[in-house]
């Protein structure tokens, strides 16, 4: 329930209310996605709910940045079980939580995060990747750390990133199934 309230907070607060006079909303949906993957990056764990446990000691969440054709796609989790997928066009999918296979694949993506602490650079710039790359931010208690790898080779199963691929996908296929049940 929680988690669901953070996720309502978090969309009310970046969508922008129509005037009085019905002009048209001054934000489009890219730029309302922009704003929430920022907003994950950026707020406290506390905000959330969310402190440290012995299954998530360093990493709450999770961001991973695909580019596909002319866009990225950012794949979120959190260690709730919340999950949800903002782009830099029109698309996005938020909440999930209130369904146990997105809960599980979001924790999933989460520990496997936690697995790439060590090795992920701390940052306070959160750029999308280049062409040809993927990131990933692990968004934890100190901080946010960046981890990121060649798109190909992180496909094919050749990269040090290829686990944390493999565990954001679950999260986009769990989201898309039950998006696909309404």
């Amino acid at each position: 329930m929680r988690s669901f309230l953070i996720v309502v907070i978090l969309v009310v607060a970046y969508f922008p209310a129509m005037s009085q006079t019905n002009e048209p909303p001054k934000k489009t949906p890219a730029e309302v996605m922009r704003k929430l993957r920022l907003k994950m990056l950026t707020t406290h764990p506390a905000e959330l709910g969310l402190k440290a446990t012995t299954d998530y000691p360093r990493a709450y969440g999770i961001i991973m940045d695909w580019p596909i054709e002319t866009g990225t796609v950012s794949v979120v989790s959190l260690s709730s079980g919340d999950a949800s997928i903002y782009t830099t066009g029109t698309f996005g999918v938020i909440g999930g939580i209130g369904h146990e296979n997105v809960r599980s694949a979001a924790k999933s993506f989460v520990k496997v995060a936690e697995k790439h602490y060590d090795e992920a650079t701390r940052t306070t710039d959160f750029p999308y990747p280049k062409a040809g790359r993927i990131r990933f931010y692990l968004v934890c208690y100190d901080g946010v750390r960046t981890i990121e790898g060649d798109l190909q080779a992180v496909e094919s199963g050749k990269d040090k990133c290829s686990d944390l691929f493999v565990a954001g996908q679950r999260v986009i296929t769990e989201l898309r199934a039950t998006a696909g049940k309404k």
